[in-house]
Formats: structure tokens, sequence, C-alpha cells
């Protein structure tokens, strides 16, 4: 039963982060978008750190396109499943 509620717990959160980092994306995409307005702050303070070590790994690209939500939400998903393999 605790293996339950903890692969529950789990699996939300993966959905949560998957869909800040979605958000984040198509905010990125939006340019009438304001940085100050609450909801955009608050999927950026979230989402930030995740994907600043990303960042810091992946070289920056010259066409301006940040690969970093794309890596971090691989990167979460191998863990859930290795997680999910070991619970």
């Amino acid at each position: 039963m605790a293996n339950n509620v903890l692969l529950n717990v789990l699996e939300g959160l993966r959905m949560l982060i998957t869909l800040l980092m979605l958000a984040r994306v198509v905010v990125s995409f939006l340019p009438n978008i304001s940085t100050g307005h609450p909801v955009v702050r608050f999927i950026y303070s979230t989402t930030e750190p995740l994907l600043a070590p990303f960042r810091r790994i992946l070289p920056s690209t010259k066409i301006g396109i940040d690969f970093s939500p794309m890596l971090a939400l691989i990167t979460i998903e191998v863990i859930y499943r290795i997680l999910l393999k070991v619970l």
C-alpha cells in the first residue's frame, strides 16, 4: 500500500513538472506576455531551478532555441522510470 501511495505521488509530481515546463515553453513564445505577471513569475520561479543546471551543460545555440526544457523532461522521465523499476 505504501508503494502505491509513493508511486501516485511520484506520478503527480512528474505530471506537474511536465505541465509547468510546457507552460514555460508556451509563455516564452508569446511576445506580449509580461514577465511581471504573477502566473508567469510563478511558472518561471518553479521551473528555473530545474532548468539552470541543464543550461550550464548545454551550449548556447546560434538560433536562440533553449533546449534545456526538453533535456530536463527527458531526464525526469528517465529518473521516473528507474524509480518505477526500483519501487
